[in-house]
């Protein structure tokens, strides 16, 4: 994710000063790929940097709180945002409570990188819900599922419980549970988790290796280590205006690359919008044939309308947000 942000971060025409990378190898192999000047020794040396302006976080889980924490601290200001974390802000309600009142306290803008919200049909969908095309909400339900860690051989750092006591519902329900909140403008009040380990021993390569090339593992490279985070989990939901929820998540659903969507019926219609197919949404009716929206600006709610920055026809993917 520091590449999607670094290349963001261009196109809106904002000085990147430098980076740290996970090693001092790392860093030099990413700054010279990227073209960037600066490599900083440590965390403590960026905050310190008075050039710095704004602070994007893409580690791990574990490291948010205490590098958000520091961040804000320091006192980092600019227009638009001051801290910005990759999800999950923190790995408990306690931490997050503590940077939340940490940034009010000092005036300070901090943001969590929920870019899912930014494809131009969900904020169509948004537009929709609450303008009130769709009726009252009363029935909320979807997915994400991948098969991001399938088999035993299958390894990244979410895998170790020292980056968080959560995986499926810290890294992608975060997603899901952000989406359906924002699209709606009502709030989770109550969650029954029932959550599983399908995959309980599995073997973690002896060198370091990108996130997503654990396919190229082969067994005898391998240690084997037992796991303490959840493979899947089923979410059962109450929203505070009486509506239900419900949403399935899975990092071992097999051929699943990146499945999540999400459906909301409502007293008028219902919407359903799939991120494998970022560019049509669904309406469904009582009493009219279903309707299929294919992204096109001109066919847009104005509110909607500036998310869309390529004609109809033309893809716009996850590349193009933050």
């Amino acid at each position: 994710m520091g590449r999607t942000h670094l290349q963001a971060l261009r196109r809106l025409g904002i000085e990147v000063a430098g980076i740290i990378g996970i090693s001092a190898e790392e860093g030099q192999k990413f700054a010279r790929y990227f073209h960037l000047d600066y490599i900083y020794r440590d965390f403590d040396e960026l905050i310190a940097d008075k050039q710095v302006n704004v602070v994007h976080i893409c580690t791990p889980n574990n490291l948010h709180y205490p590098m958000a924490k520091a961040a804000l601290k320091a006192g980092k200001r600019a227009v638009g945002g001051d801290v910005i974390c990759e999800k999950p802000l923190a790995t408990n309600s306690q931490e997050t409570r503590e940077l939340v009142d940490l940034a009010e306290a000092k005036g300070l803008t901090a943001v969590v990188n929920f870019n899912l919200r930014l494809y131009p049909l969900c904020r169509e969908a948004r537009t929709r819900l609450q303008s009130g095309e769709v009726g009252e909400v009363y029935l909320v339900h979807g997915g994400y599922l991948q098969d991001l860690l399938f088999l035993p051989t299958d390894w990244n750092w979410r895998l170790d419980a020292e980056a968080g006591s959560l995986r499926v519902v810290a890294d992608i329900g975060t997603h899901w549970l952000d989406m359906i909140t924002w699209l709606i403008g009502h709030e989770v009040v109550e969650v029954m988790a029932d959550m599983t380990t399908v995959i309980k021993t599995r073997y973690k390569p002896l060198h370091d290796m990108e996130t997503f090339s654990s396919k190229l593992v082969k067994a005898e490279d391998t240690q084997p280590v037992k796991i303490q985070t959840e493979d899947c989990a089923v979410l059962l939901l109450r929203l505070d205006n009486g509506a239900r929820g419900a949403v399935t998540l899975s990092q071992v659903s097999a051929g699943r690359k990146n499945y999540f969507w999400w459906e909301v019926s409502g007293s008028k219609a219902s919407l359903r919008w799939e991120q494998e197919d970022p560019n049509t949404l669904w309406i469904g009716h009582r009493d009219r044939p279903n309707e299929v929206l294919v992204k096109d600006p001109a066919l847009m709610h104005p509110q909607a309308r500036p998310a869309a920055g390529y004609p109809g026809g033309h893809a716009e993917g996850n590349e193009c947000l933050s």
